[in-house]
């Protein structure tokens, strides 16, 4: 028994210190950028091992040269309730679950062996904290540090900070980071000069990135930026 609970206090010091940790990287990237994230970091290893090449392409640039157009087509995109959340839009994640209990459902009834498409109900803080520091794997161990290190990055960041950090890190694209990078390798301009249409482009593309980097002329791609073009004027910027 007293090993037992020797086990348990250790492990959880060991949980303690590591969201003392968290908390401490946290806190420290409201006044400093983070070079790379742990997915970014698993990216470019991914790319050495399968093509014994190096990709990774990416330039930090502050909140204000960013184009206010991708700005506001990633929030209405991707958490049109941004600015007003704590972190987690727990209307969306409920409705998210829903339709992913149907989708399953509909496929055990079909008995198909073809996975069912699963939908997110991440926020952009979720998809941060998500980047920064975890794994890709779906456990609901996972899960829960990943709502730890929202709430975290909410309590200990900004709004602006947290989405300038998330444009300037997220994937679009196979090597490709950030909005600077997507603007240049997309379009050959600096992500400050991106139009409307262009941002929402670029903003319909973050779930699939590396999809949508091999077919540019989907018509999904361009039906869909129209649409958040449209919502764009009401998105909210923090």
């Amino acid at each position: 028994m007293k090993a037992l609970l020797r086990w348990v206090l250790l492990c959880g010091l060991a949980f303690a210190a590591l969201q003392l940790f968290f908390v401490g990287r946290i806190a420290l990237m409201a006044v400093v950028d983070p070079q790379s994230t742990a997915f970014e970091r698993s990216e470019a290893w991914r790319v050495a091992v399968e093509r014994d090449t190096f990709r990774w392409r990416q330039e930090w640039v502050p909140y204000e040269r960013i184009s206010d157009n991708l700005k506001r087509a990633v929030i209405a995109s991707e958490d049109d309730g941004f600015s007003q959340h704590d972190g987690v839009d727990w209307e969306a994640l409920e409705k998210a679950w829903a339709k992913n209990a149907k989708a399953e459902q509909r496929a055990e009834q079909k008995k198909t062996t073809k996975p069912p498409k699963i939908v997110g109900g991440s926020t952009i803080s979720q998809q941060l904290a998500k980047n920064l520091f975890l794994s890709g794997e779906r456990t609901l161990l996972r899960k829960g540090q990943e709502f730890v290190l929202t709430l975290l990055l909410e309590q200990l960041l900004s709004k602006q900070r947290i989405l300038e950090i998330y444009l300037n890190s997220v994937e679009w694209g196979e090597g490709v980071f950030g909005a600077e990078a997507a603007a240049q390798h997309y379009y050959r301009k600096p992500a400050s000069k991106l139009s409307a249409y262009e941002a929402a482009r670029l903003a319909v593309m973050l779930p699939r990135p590396k999809f949508f980097e091999k077919t540019p002329n989907s018509g999904y791609l361009s039906s869909r930026a129209g649409t958040i073009v449209a919502r764009m004027p009401d998105a909210q910027l923090p």
